[in-house]
């Protein structure tokens, strides 16, 4: 079996696998004697997992009934299916993080125990103020199955000696200009490697494989890869072909970006500009170069604001869903919400501000953050995400790929792309 074909039938089996872990009941509601919860999540950074730690030891001091609560990283590239393996393999965690691309599956599927009677009860916990557009992912029939703990919108990290040094404009001057767009961005990060042989910029995570992040760049056409409604295939549309062409030229005609096989870190000075998000910030701490945070460039149809969102919901089949459930009321409480944010934009309304924000972040200033993210999870649409999210995410991949290439046809690469995924989509 070849590698492709051994990771599209894993991905297709995933979707299957939730639901299989939707059976059965929830586990008990309450174990004799003191439980251990176990959470897992897809960060293994020191500083996520100190404050995780340090929430959970407040936690267990006032709640006898756990013993423990531990935080299980799995590895990004192969989180869901490590999670669903575990979900269907006896050994289901007691609370898990979800990516925005799985969240309709997990959702839907029943894996997941609904959260918003025990939050509502909460004393002090506010359910009112968490804003609606952060939850509609994770809600399905007026019942909340997730909390989004991070709603977090890309904005661009600029390394503004490297562009001086290239003789190149630095953002606040093009922003002030009115020519912070697609277009500016993408010849100037083409000087830069031409005068300096470091890369332009940089789409922190895409790597040509995980595709759904180039919606940082697609979103200036307004493209879509898909229907609203998720049963028609928009990757051949005009505003994606046209978004994929001029992709395609800034990589291989420009060179305004790394190719494939080429890597370049943002973080240690290697680039001019890099698509992430605020939790990247920490990597700057220290920089011997100045830097700036600025929203996302202007396309051809506007303004825009792409959002990574991620959810914390409790498994059925952990075993624990009473604990579970209360300590999540804990972990996403107002009062922790806040310590968060120092991570993972919050979606609470009273918290999204700059002046909140920067609390947490001290690396950032108002503007930056009121500019990227205040205003970011405002207007932001989500990454892009469907049933079967596993299986078409793979169908996807493998249907770009002859699009990475220096001759490629983008028309035709991306009509070949649709009629391989339409039948997933018709489902």
């Amino acid at each position: 079996m070849s590698i492709r074909r051994g990771l599209a039938t894993a991905a297709a089996a995933m979707s299957a696998t939730l639901v299989l872990a939707a059976c059965g009941g929830e586990g008990s509601e309450g174990d004799k004697g003191p439980v251990s919860l176990r959470m897992t999540v897809w960060t293994s950074n020191k500083p996520h997992l100190k404050l995780f730690n340090e929430i959970a030891a407040e936690y267990l001091a006032a709640h006898p009934e756990v013993k423990e609560i531990t935080f299980d990283p799995l590895p990004f590239d192969s989180y869901s299916t490590a999670l669903t393996t575990q979900m269907t393999g006896g050994n289901a965690p007691d609370l898990a993080w979800v990516f925005e691309t799985d969240a309709v599956d997990f959702v839907s599927s029943g894996a997941l125990v609904p959260l918003d009677d025990t939050l509502k009860q909460t004393s002090g916990y506010q359910y009112e103020d968490l804003i609606p557009s952060t939850t509609k992912l994770w809600t399905r029939d007026d019942k909340l199955y997730a909390y989004p703990f991070s709603t977090s919108p890309f904005g661009v990290f600029v390394n503004r000696d490297l562009l001086k040094q290239a003789g190149r404009q630095t953002p606040d001057e093009l922003i002030k200009a009115g020519t912070w767009d697609w277009s500016t961005v993408l010849a100037e990060g083409a000087e830069v490697h031409r005068s300096t042989g470091k890369a332009g910029i940089v789409i922190r995570d895409f790597e040509y494989k995980e595709w759904s992040n180039a919606a940082t760049f697609w979103g200036g056409w307004k493209a879509e890869p898909w229907s609203a409604d998720g049963k028609t295939c928009t990757f051949n549309s005009t505003p994606m072909v046209d978004a994929m062409t001029t992709l395609h030229k800034g990589i291989f005609e420009d060179k305004a970006m790394p190719g494939p096989g080429e890597t370049a870190d943002f973080f240690t000075g290697d680039a001019a500009m890099t698509i992430s998000q605020i939790s990247r910030a920490a990597l700057l701490d220290g920089a011997k170069f100045e830097w700036d945070l600025v929203p996302l460039p202007a396309g051809p149809a506007g303004d825009y604001s792409v959002i990574g969102q991620a959810g914390v919901g409790v498994v059925k089949r952990g075993g624990h869903t009473k604990e579970a459930k209360d300590f999540l009321a804990y972990f996403t409480n107002p009062e922790n919400s806040a310590k968060l944010a120092a991570y993972f934009p919050p979606p609470r309304e009273s918290q999204l501000t700059a002046e909140n924000l920067a609390k947490t972040n001290p690396l950032l200033k108002n503007e930056q953050l009121d500019s990227v993210v205040v205003n970011g999870v405002k207007k932001g649409v989500v990454k892009p995400g469907h049933a079967g999210q596993a299986e078409l995410a793979q169908r996807v991949r493998a249907g770009l790929d002859p699009l990475w290439t220096p001759n490629a046809n983008v028309k035709g690469v991306l009509d070949d792309l649709c009629k391989n995924i339409s039948p997933l989509l018709e489902k």
